[in-house]
């Protein structure tokens, strides 16, 4: 029986990050995981596979046909007859995919980690080691972390299946459907509802909670929504679906909205209502693995689960279901078994949601703030007196900084704008070392670009903004 350092169940962003970092510190390591595409082995779960990556690529094919057919007029660029060819679009999106999961199997050869293609399953104890079948193959292993994921949560109404499609078959449509509905307004509905709205679909958004983006600084989701709005996408929020009933050419929803029952005819249905953690086939419950009453894993403050020698990371621990949290949590945890001090501050985690116009934010909103009884003073500068976004076309929105009053500690940024997906990076940074908002307003930002208006937030929280 083959003997590992350390063994992670799972392949996707928490996984084959913790796998390589731990190569990387000397453990004789080994990765097991049974996502298959087109029939093979792919490595990168459902990130590099049927979700962050394959997404972006489909956000930015369908942007670069908006912008074709609206905005390339007023730089002086006349297209005519534009047409998309939704089948190499798609291939295109999956050679993208195709080369970032064929990245990380060159990564475990590069680093020497042994990977075994198939499910993972904890079996049994045996002198201070774990046994664990891999892919159908015992081996052993002297740490073993479950890094599985999780999965798209069905409506009971409406299961899987027909026209009814969660993130993955929401992008793999074959044709861009005419009326298309999403169940759920949060970041995967959102960017998927781009996507077709872009292409052409006409876009109708179910969403059970009483607003918009209520996670996100009110300001923010408001100029959010507005402009969401304005590109024809159709919220509905406060419903109560009742039923859903497929045949051969569509799904009906009907849906009860201030009291009044309502039923719409949709082409396609994507139902974006969350996820749930993914521990189907470990043998959680033969080993004793404790699970909460959600059905994630439960861990301590070092990812220790209740068994001996057995950790968890990433979406099956639960929190914040993002890959780059997952992948934080893979170096701290593989750190920590070579006795280092691995660590993941869940308090300036950034939050990113890829439409047009962007949203991201970091830290406490507003609202957050006052509720743990801070003083706070707040400084908002708008993308419409920025040079740069100006140049681009595209002055739509703004950055909101939000600092403690008493001692001017950067306390949470939200953005929405063009490009704020990298405009965050910056914010994240000084927060991570305890920075000030006069930290970020004195930072020397090149002109003309789009980050100065970070630095004009950040004067203006002390209301000394210069360009407005």
């Amino acid at each position: 029986m083959d003997s590992y350092d350390v063994l992670v169940i799972g392949g996707g962003p928490a996984g084959y990050v913790a796998a390589i970092r731990a190569a990387q510190l000397g453990f004789k390591t080994a990765c097991v995981d049974a996502f298959e595409r087109g029939g093979k082995a792919s490595l990168g779960g459902t990130c590099l596979n049927v979700g962050c990556i394959p997404s972006k690529a489909m956000l930015d094919s369908s942007e670069k046909f908006e912008v074709m057919q609206h905005d390339f007029a007023d730089h002086g660029i006349n297209v005519q007859g534009a047409t998309i060819d939704l089948g190499k679009m798609l291939g295109r999106k999956a050679a993208v995919v195709d080369k970032l999961t064929g990245g990380v199997a060159y990564l475990f050869k590069k680093n020497k980690v042994t990977s075994f293609f198939g499910l993972g399953r904890l079996v049994r104890q045996d002198e201070g080691a774990w046994v664990v079948d891999a892919a159908g193959t015992e081996v052993k292993a002297k740490h073993v972390i479950v890094a599985t994921g999780s999965s798209p949560r069905a409506l009971p109404l409406a299961p899987f299946g027909g026209h009814v499609v969660d993130n993955s078959g929401a992008l793999a449509f074959e044709g861009v459907p005419g009326q298309l509905g999403v169940i759920g307004a949060g970041v995967i509905g959102l960017e998927l509802g781009s996507v077709w709205r872009r292409l052409g679909a006409q876009v109708t958004v179910l969403e059970a909670l009483p607003g918009f983006l209520m996670a996100a600084d009110d300001a923010v989701a408001r100029e959010a929504q507005k402009q969401f709005q304005k590109q024809g996408l159709a919220f509905h929020f406060g419903v109560n679906i009742s039923r859903v009933e497929q045949d051969d050419t569509g799904v009906s929803v009907t849906y009860t909205e201030k009291e009044q029952e309502v039923t719409a005819r949709f082409d396609k249905l994507i139902v974006s209502i969350g996820r749930v953690p993914h521990t189907a086939g470990l043998g959680a419950e033969a080993v004793g693995l404790a699970l909460d009453e959600r059905g994630f894993v439960k861990v301590d403050g070092h990812f220790r689960t209740n068994l001996p020698g057995v950790y968890a990371i990433g979406d099956v621990i639960g929190g914040a279901m993002l890959a780059h949290k997952a992948e934080e949590e893979g170096v701290a945890l593989a750190e920590m078994l070579a006795g280092q001090a691995g660590h993941v501050n869940y308090d300036v985690i950034p939050w990113v949601i890829y439409t047009s116009p962007e949203i991201a934010w970091a830290g406490l909103t507003e609202k957050q703030a006052k509720e743990k009884g801070l003083k706070v003073k707040t400084g908002q500068f708008p993308f419409s007196a920025n040079g740069r976004a100006l140049g681009h076309g595209d002055p739509r929105g703004f950055v909101k900084v939000v600092a403690d009053a008493q001692t001017d500690k950067l306390l949470g940024v939200h953005m929405v704008g063009p490009n704020v997906s990298e405009l965050i990076g910056e914010v994240v940074a000084i927060m991570e070392f305890g920075g000030s908002s006069e930290d970020l307003a004195r930072t020397v930002h090149a002109h003309p670009t789009l980050s100065e208006v970070v630095k004009e937030a950040a004067l203006a929280a002390d209301k000394r903004s210069l360009h407005m």
